[in-house]
């Protein structure tokens, strides 16, 4: 997938600044597809001058003057021919999991550490996305959000970022603990285990 079809996407809720792109993408589409704030805005110039979206002036009192992107319908059009073209398969690629597969060999510490380092963070983004999925369907509860709402693509995505986030979690956290009691185990005088066989 390109960068472009994600900010197209993101510019299907209306029109964005730069800077308020960025901060969606941070909160909403950074779970899916991540990206700096410098390269959306390289990515907003180029599809300006591929006629995908349209950028206006707005002159601010007191403040530097802002530009408002929103998508044309070639950007649609763009976006309908990528929907339709083939998914490909997706791969997993996190030095931690690298870490982990390598722990066998090395100081498992520093690999406890960042897993239970990982934990915390994925537990923080998942309440972020609770607070966004809330925010999304207002006062509506999920079932007749999903049924009803005007756009439920930022919501299912985010669905799967949530579910995400609590396995990274749970997967993490089951690890650190599962390194541990190995570590405990290695540590442990042999000895005493063999005077609780003999009991």
């Amino acid at each position: 997938m390109a960068l472009r079809h994600a900010v197209l996407a993101a510019l299907l809720d209306g029109e964005f600044s730069g800077y308020q792109l960025a901060k969606g993408f941070d909160i909403g589409v950074a779970n899916f597809w991540h990206a700096l704030p410098q390269q959306l805005y390289a990515e907003l110039s180029r599809l300006e001058s591929d006629g995908l979206v349209a950028g206006r002036e707005v002159v601010q009192e007191g403040r530097p003057n802002k530009r408002m992107f929103r998508v044309t319908d070639a950007g649609v059009a763009e976006l309908e021919r990528f929907a339709a073209a083939p998914a490909k398969p997706s791969f997993i690629r996190d030095d931690l999991l690298v870490k982990v597969q390598a722990v066998d060999g090395v100081d498992a510490a520093p690999v406890i550490a960042q897993l239970q380092e990982r934990a915390a963070v994925a537990e923080a983004k998942a309440e972020v996305l609770g607070k966004l999925l809330r925010r999304l369907r207002g006062g509506l509860d999920e079932a007749e959000f999903l049924l009803a709402g005007q756009r439920i693509g930022p919501y299912v995505t985010c669905q799967r970022g949530l579910a995400f986030e609590r396995e990274t979690r749970e997967w993490c956290l089951r690890t650190a603990e599962l390194l541990e009691r190995r570590e405990s185990a290695r540590r442990a005088p042999s000895g005493s285990a063999r005077r609780g066989q003999g009991g």
